[in-house]
């Protein structure tokens, strides 16, 4: 598999940060919606193929496809932009401020939430055929995962919601691997396989992803799941989010800044 050396690579990763703070609105927006859409389909893909199987393997297996057409397309996600929009701040590039940040991940947010809860209404309505049928097991699947996450967490409380924290980091350190793996490759097929392998391993696990749930839980109560939309931020969005900005930040974007940008001199034998 052709790479680049990693002192390169995290030089890309700086570059991209900087230019997703200097992108317009406008193509911040459609890039954003155009990735939580496409990110909802691959959801109800998978799920759809591990219910009609009964084998959650290989639903995790062909999840990835979402990923990847995202990022040949160069879209974007708030758990990507997470890793790599501070370090430009870090790296002292210009115009890149704290302000500048926030403004990415908030356009971000709203893009991919827009397109995930698109794709959440379009497939609810061709499963139910216009909303005159239940749905069927999809349905009926659907509905328990989101009910299953949302008060399963909130009957243990507090160590419930820094389980959903910390299964969020999880997601984002594989998630970004994922990004970080396609920056090493300099083919289509190397890209696809160094982002396959990660994604496909945090989707089998349960780690949380806030861009798949922003489909998966507005898609569970569409389709009968019984909970309520403070459930679904308070016991899963907003810890999920606030775990994938910590995973991707802290077990990603600045262990690579600080080995292979920021590094140490080497040591000195006598």
């Amino acid at each position: 598999m052709a790479y680049i050396e990693p002192s390169e690579f995290v030089t890309k990763m700086v570059d991209a940060g900087e230019s997703k703070c200097y992108m317009s609105t406008k193509d911040t927006l459609i890039r954003a919606f155009m990735a939580g859409a496409i990110l909802g389909l691959a959801a109800v893909f998978a799920i759809t193929v591990a219910t009609k199987t009964g084998s959650p393997i290989l639903g995790a297996c062909l999840f990835p496809v979402g990923f990847i057409m995202h990022y040949l397309m160069k879209f974007d996600l708030l758990t990507g932009v997470f890793t790599l929009v501070p370090l430009a701040w870090l790296d002292k590039r210009p115009g890149i401020t704290p302000g500048q940040i926030l403004r990415n991940w908030g356009l971000v947010f709203i893009g991919n939430f827009a397109g995930a809860m698109t794709t959440a209404f379009f497939v609810s309505f061709i499963l139910t055929y216009g909303y005159n049928t239940d749905g069927g097991a999809l349905a009926a699947k659907v509905a328990s995962i989101g009910e299953s996450r949302t008060l399963g967490y909130q009957e243990h409380g507090a160590a419930g919601w820094f389980t959903i924290f910390i299964r969020g980091m999880l997601c984002n350190w594989m998630v970004s691997m994922g990004v970080v793996g396609a920056m090493i490759s300099t083919s289509a097929g190397a890209k696809m396989v160094a982002m396959w392998m990660p994604v496909m391993l945090f989707f089998f696990m349960g780690f949380e992803h806030s861009i798949v749930n922003m489909f998966l839980f507005p898609f569970s109560m569409i389709m009968g799941g019984d909970f309520t939309i403070y459930d679904y931020l308070v016991w899963n969005e907003i810890p999920t989010v606030l775990g994938n900005l910590v995973g991707g930040l802290f077990l990603v974007g600045l262990p690579l800044y600080f080995t292979h940008v920021k590094t140490s001199p080497e040591r000195q034998l006598a």
